[in-house]
């Protein structure tokens, strides 16, 4: 079958996008308020987008043509951590999907700890092996959207932390001990599976 998007209902369009386009990564972005509430929450359309400096992505939905809080402390402080989501954290990560009001502290709802970062105010989450503070550098709105589309947010990582537990030598990072998820459709999640490996000719 073929589909037009212009033709489809919004819902359908998400289904059939967030069932192909698997497995995603999650980006579990902490960002803090210019009140100084901290905010946590997952975003499955993330990624990281060059090295050459390092950058990385993460797209955030506008519901009602309204802001997630993310989104708003990211574009008034400009600055946003994000910390990789492993398979002891799916649970806390689940409750922060959840919408609240904007003054609740989502570390604290989640059961997680807050710990500060180096160069940037958010807080990290330290039960994450891995993290990186961000500066935005860019952000993007979608256009001719229907139902309030969605903004495309670039960041330049400023810091890197990683577990001693999850690196291996020369800066390789141990799966096995980093035990990543990655966001597919609806409620279901996938970890690692079988690995294999192919050599570039």
């Amino acid at each position: 079958m073929q589909f037009d998007p212009n033709e489809l209902e919004h819902t359908a369009v998400y289904k059939l996008l967030t069932g192909s386009v698997i497995p995603r990564p999650i980006g579990w972005i902490s960002s803090i308020s210019e009140n100084g509430v901290n905010n946590l929450a997952p975003f499955s359309y993330f990624n990281a987008v060059g090295e050459d400096p390092p950058h990385v992505m993460f797209s955030t939905g506008r519901g009602n043509n309204t802001n997630k809080d993310t989104l708003n402390n990211v574009l008034a402080t400009k600055q946003f951590v994000v910390n990789m989501v492993t398979e002891a954290l799916a649970e806390p990560m689940n409750l922060t999907a959840q919408a609240v009001p904007s003054e609740v502290d989502e570390f604290e709802l989640a059961g997680v700890t807050p710990i500060p970062s180096h160069k940037i105010k958010p807080m990290r989450v330290k039960e994450s092996p891995i993290a990186f503070e961000c500066e935005l550098v860019h952000h993007y709105f979608l256009e001719d959207h229907k139902h309030g589309g969605a903004c495309v947010v670039i960041g330049r990582i400023v810091m890197m932390h990683f577990d001693d537990s999850v690196l291996l030598d020369n800066y390789k990072i141990n799966l096995e001990a980093y035990q990543p998820i990655a966001r597919l459709a609806g409620s279901y999640y996938s970890k690692l599976g079988e690995l294999f490996s192919v050599k570039r000719t």
